[in-house]
């Protein structure tokens, strides 16, 4: 049916219709907050790379997370920053670790607020890489230093985190690594540990990208040589993707994550279309940065630029959305 142009504009004419009407809609409870958390008492450091964000200690991450509560927000996502790393990342599954003591404590605090963890060991080794490191025979030393994550030494890992992070109360784990069967690995770790009912939400297809920077920063993170693209996605690939979900919705995933999510809203689409379970889409650091940035020069509206941002990760499919902006955008609503 064709509609003339002039009753397409009435619709449109005020803001109490235009709301009426309209298709795509946010909630603070889709809304996921991520946060970082370093060992120590009574800080809760800048992070000049992510103007608004926070270093935090545990009990300053528990004064966060009441006020987030308050909002109405859906939960929040753990990132640990220890006071020492190794190579192994060893950190990433002590009992008395940083997210573990956090962990406890929101739970205390907190009890019916859901609390993610994220596990991978990038935060945790001293060489930055998400897993355990050997050279790769076939890299040339100048291919960008030739690093190869072992994946398979990597899953044990990965696994026992998982594992630490329920046993602290951790209402859902989410496994960002991208090592190959890692999703089976914490599952069946799990659920051999008595934790058959908590749920993996999964970086199922995770990208390669340059919008990750700030976010390494904040976590102290990046990797002391070569790069991520052994392991991470090429953002050129959309088929790829797909099948990185099926796998990891096959291994026991119950939510899927697309990272990044500004310039994946065809893949977001695409995951949504394909499969029956929640998709979740993670606004990341540098997607935050750049609004903040050109904010900060008087060149956009910050509240408008990120609520269009949100509203359109949300029209492309994502049930939730992981936003540096989660508090801001709640309080906007």
């Amino acid at each position: 049916m064709a509609f003339p142009r002039q009753r397409m504009r009435r619709l449109r004419l005020g803001e109490g219709l235009r709301r009426m009407v309209r298709e795509t809609r946010l909630h603070p409870a889709s809304l996921v907050m991520p946060l970082f958390v370093r060992a120590g008492k009574g800080a809760a450091d800048p992070i000049p790379s992510m103007p608004g964000q926070f270093r935090y200690t545990p009990d300053r991450l528990v004064e966060r997370c009441a006020e987030i509560a308050s909002l109405g927000i859906g939960g929040v996502i753990l990132f640990g920053i220890p006071g020492e790393k190794d190579p192994r990342g060893s950190g990433a599954w002590a009992e008395d670790g940083v997210v573990q003591e956090s962990v406890r404590l929101l739970k205390r605090a907190l009890p019916e607020f859901p609390v993610i963890t994220d596990v991978c060991l990038c935060e945790y080794t001293d060489h930055g890489h998400c897993g355990v490191v050997k050279q790769d025979p076939r890299s040339a030393p100048s291919a960008s230093g030739g690093p190869c994550v072992d994946n398979d030494a990597t899953l044990d890992l990965l696994a026992k985190t998982a594992v630490s992070h329920a046993r602290a109360g951790a209402d859902m784990v989410a496994p960002s690594d991208m090592m190959d069967g890692r999703v089976k690995a914490i599952r069946d770790a799990l659920d051999a540990a008595g934790f058959a009912d908590l749920p993996v939400m999964s970086y199922a297809a995770k990208y390669c990208s340059a919008l990750y920077a700030p976010f390494r920063d904040a976590a102290e993170s990046a990797p002391r040589f070569g790069d991520r693209r052994s392991y991470q996605m090429d953002p050129a690939n959309a088929e790829e993707a797909l099948r990185e979900v099926a796998l990891d919705i096959e291994e026991g995933a119950d939510i899927v994550i697309v990272k990044p999510a500004l310039a994946f809203g065809d893949v977001i689409r695409r995951v949504k279309e394909a499969f029956g379970v929640p998709v979740a889409a993670f606004s990341v650091s540098g997607e935050y940065a750049m609004v903040k940035a050109a904010a900060e020069r008087g060149w956009l509206d910050e509240r408008a630029a990120a609520m269009e941002l949100l509203t359109g990760i949300r029209r492309a499919g994502a049930e939730i959305i992981l936003t540096y902006w989660a508090a801001d955008a709640a309080s906007w609503l």
